[in-house]
C-alpha cells in the first residue's frame, strides 16, 4: 500500500470515528446543559477549565515529541517508549495531582472544589494517552485512537443518562466524565500491548534526550496555555456562574469542532519528520503542501459553516437556555481558522526541529491576549474574550506560518486554497439562503453542496481519488 493510500485510509477512519466521538460529544454536552442549567455548567466549565489550564501546561508536546523521537534512528523504539511513559506518569502525578491544592486558594465554591479533587484522576489519564497517541501516530494506525475515543464517549453518555435518570446532580456528573477518561486509557494501554511492550523505563540518558527535545515545546505551552485557557479562568473570576455557562457552552462547542486539526496533523508528523530527517526534501515539500490543503480542506467549510448555523446549533445542541451563546459561538468560530494554521505549522516545527525558533511566538502571544482579557473582558465581558480569542490563534498561526517559511525555504501554492474558499462561501450563501431548515438538515445540506463544489472545482485530483479508492 502506498504512503498516500495509507495516510487517506487512516484519516478516513479517523474522520469516521472522529465523526461518531462527535456526535456522542454533543449529546454529551446537550444533556449536560439541559439537567445542570446555565449555573452549574458554569461549574462544570470551571472545574474543566481549571484542570485543562493546567493540564495543557504540564503537557510538555509529549504528542508530538514522542511522534518524532519514533521517528528517529538514535535508541532502541522499545526502550524510547517505556522511557517516555515513565516521564509522563512521572510529571503526570507531580503537576495534576497538586491541582486540587491550588484550587483551595482560589474563590471557587465547595462543589467545584471537590470536582476539581477527583477529576484531576482523569486529566491525569488523559496525560498518560499522550504518549500512547504518539506511538500510533508513528505507525499510522490512528484508528485504534478513535476507536478508544468512541468507547470513552459511550461510557459518558451512557453515565450521564444513568445519572440524570436517578437525578443525582452536579458531583456525579463529574465523576461520569471521569471513569470516561479512565475508559478511553485503559483502551489505548491494553491494545498497545499488541504493538510493543508497555511498560514504565527509567534511563537517564534517554530521559536527557526528551527533556533536550521537549524543552521550547514545554515553554511556549507554559504561554500558550495563557491565551487558550486564560480567556475560561479569568471569566470564572471576574463573572457570574451563569455567564460562563454560556461561554463555555460555545467553547465547548468549538473545542469538539477543532479537535479534528491535532487528528489530521497528528498523521501527517512522522511523515514529515521522516523526510526532514533525513533529508529529502522533495517529500518533505509534498507532505507540508498535502498538510496544509487537507487542514484548509476541513478549516474553512467549518468556519464559514459555523458562523452561518451558530444560532441553531447552539439551541439544538445545548438548549432555549443557551440560545444567547450563539452570538458567542459565531465570533469564535472565526478562530477555527487560526487553530488550523496553528497546528500545520506548529506541528512542522516539530518535525524540522526548529521548536526553539517559534518561542517567542507563543510568549508574546499570551503577553498581548493576557493584557486584552485584563482590558477587555471587564468591559466587555463575554464578546471581549471571545474577540480576544480569535485575534491569539490568528497571530499565533500568522507567525508560525511566516517562521515556518522562512526556515524551511518552502513556499506553499494557493491554488487549492482559492478553491477550497470559493466552495466554502458558496456553501455559506446557501446556508443563508436555506435557513429555515431545521439544522441537521442544514448541516446535511452544506456537506453536500460542499463536497459537490470540491468535486467540480478538482480540488482532490482524480489520480488521488483512484489511489484512495483502490481496494
Amino acid at each position: 500500500m502506498s504512503i498516500t493510500r495509507k495516510i487517506a485510509h487512516n484519516t478516513i477512519v479517523q474522520i469516521l470515528g472522529k465523526i461518531i466521538s462527535t456526535l456522542l460529544g454533543f449529546v454529551a454536552l446537550g444533556m449536560m446543559t439541559r439537567y445542570l442549567g446555565t449555573e452549574q455548567f458554569g461549574w462544570y466549565i470551571t472545574a474543566i477549565s481549571f484542570l485543562q489550564f493546567i493540564g495543557i501546561m504540564t503537557d510538555f508536546g509529549l504528542t508530538p515529541v514522542t511522534a518524532q523521537m519514533m521517528s528517529e534512528q538514535k535508541f532502541d523504539k522499545q526502550k524510547l517508549f517505556q522511557n517516555l511513559l515513565g516521564f509522563r506518569f512521572v510529571t503526570a502525578i507531580l503537576f495534576l495531582g497538586l491541582a486540587p491544592l491550588i484550587a483551595l486558594f482560589f474563590p471557587y465554591n465547595r462543589e467545584v472544589k471537590i470536582a476539581i479533587s477527583f477529576t484531576s484522576l482523569g486529566f491525569m489519564a488523559i496525560a498518560m494517552n499522550q504518549v500512547l497517541v504518539g506511538l500510533y501516530q508513528t505507525k499510522l494506525k490512528m484508528h485504534i485512537v478513535s476507536l478508544g475515543e468512541v468507547v470513552g464517549r459511550i461510557a459518558l453518555v451512557a453515565g450521564i443518562w444513568l445519572i440524570i435518570q436517578k437525578g443525582l446532580g452536579f458531583l456525579p456528573i463529574m465523576g461520569a466524565v471521569t471513569i470516561a477518561s479512565l475508559v478511553y486509557t485503559v483502551l489505548l494501554w491494553v491494545r498497545g500491548r499488541q504493538e510493543t511492550p508497555v511498560g514504565l523505563a527509567f534511563d537517564r540518558e534517554i530521559w536527557r534526550a526528551i527533556i533536550t527535545k521537549m524543552w521550547p515545546i514545554a515553554i511556549s505551552i507554559i504561554f500558550n496555555v495563557v491565551y487558550l485557557k486564560g480567556d475560561v479562568v479569568l471569566l470564572s473570576l471576574l463573572a457570574a456562574p451563569a455567564e460562563v455557562g454560556l461561554y463555555g457552552a460555545a467553547y465547548r462547542v468549538l473545542d469538539v469542532m477543532t479537535q479534528s486539526a491535532m487528528m489530521l496533523m497528528g498523521v501527517l508528523l512522522p511523515l514529515l519528520a521522516f523526510s526532514w530527517s533525513r533529508g529529502n526534501k522533495e517529500e518533505f515539500k509534498k507532505r507540508y503542501q498535502q498538510s496544509f490543503d487537507a487542514m484548509m480542506l476541513f478549516a474553512l467549510p467549518m468556519m464559514i459553516g459555523t458562523i452561518a448555523l451558530a444560532n441553531p446549533i447552539m439551541k439544538f445542541i445545548a438548549g432555549l437556555q443557551f440560545a444567547s451563546s450563539g452570538g458567542i459561538l459565531a465570533i469564535l468560530a472565526i478562530a477555527v481558522f487560526g487553530v488550523y494554521l496553528g497546528a500545520v505549522f506548529g506541528h512542522t516545527a516539530v518535525a524540522i526541529d526548529k521548536q526553539k525558533q517559534t518561542m517567542w511566538i507563543y510568549i508574546s502571544d499570551a503577553v498581548i491576549t493576557l493584557a486584552g482579557y485584563l482590558i477587555f473582558i471587564p468591559r466587555f465581558g463575554l464578546y471581549g474574550a471571545a474577540w480576544m480569542s480569535v485575534f491569539s490563534e490568528l497571530y499565533a498561526g500568522a507567525l508560525l506560518f511566516l517562521t515556518i517559511r522562512h526556515y524551511s525555504r518552502e513556499r506553499l501554492r494557493v491554488k487549492t486554497l482559492g478553491k477550497i474558499l470559493l466552495a466554502s462561501l458558496a456553501m455559506g450563501a446557501a446556508l443563508f439562503f436555506f435557513n429555515d431548515l431545521h439544522v441537521l438538515w442544514s448541516i446535511l445540506v452544506g456537506i453536500v453542496l460542499y463536497s459537490g463544489f470540491i468535486l467540480a472545482l478538482r480540488v482532490v485530483s482524480r489520480e488521488t481519488l483512484r489511489e484512495v479508492l483502490k481496494p
